[in-house]
């Protein structure tokens, strides 16, 4: 700590972190030490799986949609532009819509939407490694998968299990919310035995019975587990339930998969409400009147759905929310945070990089004097374990 420049600084993010009301936002990033792909890679793999698999489909309706869409797109981008043509041909009498002077209806838009959705989810389920040329390096099967869970369990075990003395006395229920696809967080929520509402209730197989509007439930649970853009393990049934079913069931009968990037993709998202439900129980989260930080990890700032409900909430005069942001920021500061941070509200906004802290302004602040990679996942874990001591 000798090199610090002022350990009030970091002693603030060891506070933040031993709030009595905390939530978590968790984006793609925690799961690269798990082996699976980020959205570029994911999106290299996607298009190799649909191309060889259904080449025809990928000729028609995948090559055209990526033409039509900036350079830098992704999947997920590929998903929203796909579920707008769907709305628009679900209007129109025909059910058909033109894509590069194509015409194609509405049930192959919906099956190239599904096969999208499945290799996500084999891609999740087994796993894979890219390098930075997108060569494949390693990439795990159905009967030989390669994810890896152990990060995930030491941040659980650390977060639950590792306060300080008088901590988990006063904690309420931790708010996880997650955009990850990906079941590792309940897997090592489940495997460190620490008890969780997720908005489902059942054993194995499980139905959805969390309602918008709602306030989660007071059942003794440790945490709540909230997933904001679905889960590989959700699927939609016929009369509009959401059920949590086991890889290969055959039980019950289900419809398509509820895994989609919300708000574009209105032709599944109108359908049912399992979206609305999670944004509301974050928004709920952020507006709360006491004290309160919202922890970030893995997560870039690249969702304006999920920014805008975060800047609205510490917008508010009333708001004492703590944004406590770990990030890389190696290319600079995404223009969210730095607006923020530059905003009457800058002082809760709180960022730690790969270049050191910075406060509302203020920054950066070295904790040590090369690159700091506290920002990554185990080393926010061992944040939470040993605190900001080099």
């Amino acid at each position: 700590m000798d090199e610090l420049i002022d350990e009030e600084w970091f002693s603030q993010i060891e506070e933040h972190l031993k709030c009595s009301e905390q939530s978590w936002l968790m984006g793609a990033g925690i799961s690269f030490d798990a082996k699976l792909p980020l959205m570029y890679p994911m999106t290299n793999k996607v298009k190799k799986d649909v191309e060889s698999s259904h080449k025809k489909l990928y000729d028609e309706i995948i090559t055209p949609l990526f033409e039509e869409l900036p350079e830098n797109c992704h999947i997920e981008h590929v998903l929203s532009h796909l579920g707008d043509y769907a709305a628009l041909a679900e209007r129109n009498k025909e059910k058909k819509i033109t894509i590069n002077r194509s015409e194609i209806e509405l049930v192959r838009l919906e099956e190239a939407h599904n096969i999208i959705l499945e290799s996500i989810s084999n891609v999740i389920r087994c796993g894979y490694v890219e390098d930075k040329d997108g060569n494949t390096v390693e990439e795990g099967t159905p009967s030989v998968p390669i994810v890896d869970i152990g990060a995930h369990l030491e941040f659980v075990d650390t977060l639950f299990n590792h306060a300080s003395a008088g901590v988990h006395e006063r904690r309420k229920t931790v708010n996880i919310f997650t955009t990850n696809y990906d079941t590792l967080l309940e897997d090592a929520l489940a495997l460190n035995k620490v008890p969780y509402w997720d908005g489902f209730a059942g054993g194995a197989v499980a139905h959805r019975t969390q309602r918008y509007g709602e306030p989660t439930p007071s059942n003794g649970q440790r945490a709540n587990l909230i997933k904001m853009h679905g889960s590989i393990d959700w699927f939609l049934c016929d009369k509009g339930y959401v059920w949590r079913v086991r890889d290969n069931d055959r039980y019950p009968k289900v419809d398509r998969r509820v895994l989609i990037y919300p708000q574009a993709t209105k032709y599944i998202a109108t359908q049912q409400d399992p979206f609305s439900t999670q944004f509301d129980l974050f928004r709920k989260s952020l507006n709360s009147s006491n004290s309160n930080t919202l922890a970030v990890c893995g997560y870039s700032f690249g969702d304006d759905h999920i920014n805008n409900e975060i800047e609205f909430a510490l917008s508010k005069e009333e708001n004492k929310t703590v944004l406590l942001a770990f990030l890389e920021c190696r290319d600079g500061i995404p223009a969210c945070l730095e607006r923020w941070r530059s905003s009457f509200f800058g002082s809760r906004v709180i960022i730690a990089s790969l270049h050191g802290l910075y406060v509302g302004n203020q920054g950066p602040f070295k904790r040590k004097s090369d690159s700091d990679y506290w920002w990554t996942f185990r080393g926010v874990t061992s944040v939470l374990k040993n605190g900001c001591e080099v």
